[in-house]
């Protein structure tokens, strides 16, 4: 049961240190307790952890214009960051996750500003069928988190200029393009802004846990440890894709997510294999390619599946409609 919350605000602009401290904070965190994160990225393109950066980000634009390019812990689609976003991470002990109470802390802010929204699909927040805010989350050895965007004035003309989004994920959501999907919060009410958003969100905090929170100061964290994740999240292994050749290469969108296995055969039996998503389910098909590698391609590879998502991708890898 939750105790104790914390509330947690960086001024950092720098996606690989806000990343480290988002991660150092979910490893830190003290049992029954519950943490809100602040934090915002400068020109910054996030990707989920399981997917390519070559197929999802225009890489080379991105950087030519001083932008970055980061991987995050946790699944999902990419998503554009800019001073115009909110990124926010809700912090809770494995035992107390629970999307739909956190999901609740955003819907009773935006209500207090006035803002009608809804939750849709997987791990969307919209308004009048709009996206304005997408959802991730990962589960550590004690604590588990929930994060996010909230678009208040993004630059969408940047978002389309950086982002590849697959024309079978658009077309899957029966929408056009990527600027047509989703709204700012501005669009909504002209005269919202960050400050008051935040001010909204921790009100919400504190009414729905029905505790008081304290205010933690990053001169409290470990720097040292800090400045380690800081490392691996800035490092070109972390961030880019390996530049690994393969003979095949198969793409197909499920209702978990799109997908697209990467692989190369000796003998009919698979030498090397990766695979790249948006699913929200970011250990099991991290482990997929051990698995499959040295197995022959035949119906018996199904049997090695250990969930929906696992059983796609191998159907997927023998041909099997």
């Amino acid at each position: 049961m939750i105790s104790k919350l914390y509330i947690f605000e960086t001024d950092s602009l720098d996606p690989y240190h806000n990343l480290a401290m988002e991660e150092y904070l979910l490893d830190t965190l003290p049992y029954d307790s519950a943490l809100l994160y602040f934090w915002q990225n400068e020109r910054t393109v996030v990707i989920g952890r399981n997917q390519s950066s070559d197929n999802e980000v225009n890489i080379e634009t991105l950087e030519a214009d001083g932008g970055h390019l980061a991987r995050r812990l946790s699944g999902g689609g990419a998503v554009y960051h800019d001073t115009g976003n909110l990124n926010f991470t809700f912090i809770v002990n494995k035992k107390d996750f629970d999307r739909a109470k956190q999901d609740q802390v955003i819907m009773w802010a935006l209500d207090q500003l006035g803002i009608h929204a809804e939750v849709n699909g997987r791990n969307d927040l919209v308004i009048n069928g709009c996206k304005f805010s997408g959802h991730a989350y990962y589960h550590g050895s004690k604590n588990s988190y929930h994060h996010g965007t909230i678009m208040v004035d993004v630059n969408n003309d940047d978002l389309v200029r950086y982002l590849n989004v697959s024309k079978k994920k658009l077309t899957s959501k029966k929408v056009e393009s990527v600027r047509s999907r989703v709204i700012n919060l501005k669009d909504v009410r002209e005269d919202i802004t960050l400050e008051e958003l935040k001010a909204a969100l921790k009100n919400s905090f504190v009414k729905t846990y029905g505790l008081s929170a304290e205010k933690v100061s990053e001169s409290d964290l470990d720097d040292e440890r800090i400045s380690e994740l800081e490392m691996k999240f800035a490092s070109p292994e972390w961030k880019y894709d390996k530049k690994e050749k393969y003979d095949f290469s198969k793409e197909q969108r499920f209702k978990w997510g799109m997908v697209e296995v990467r692989y190369s055969l000796e003998d009919e039996t698979v030498s090397r294999c990766c695979v790249y998503t948006d699913s929200l389910n970011t250990e099991q098909l991290l482990k997929l390619p051990n698995k499959l590698r040295g197995r022959r391609i035949s119906e018996q590879l199904r049997s090695l599946a250990e969930n929906e998502e696992e059983t796609d991708v191998i159907d997927l890898l023998i041909g099997r409609e």
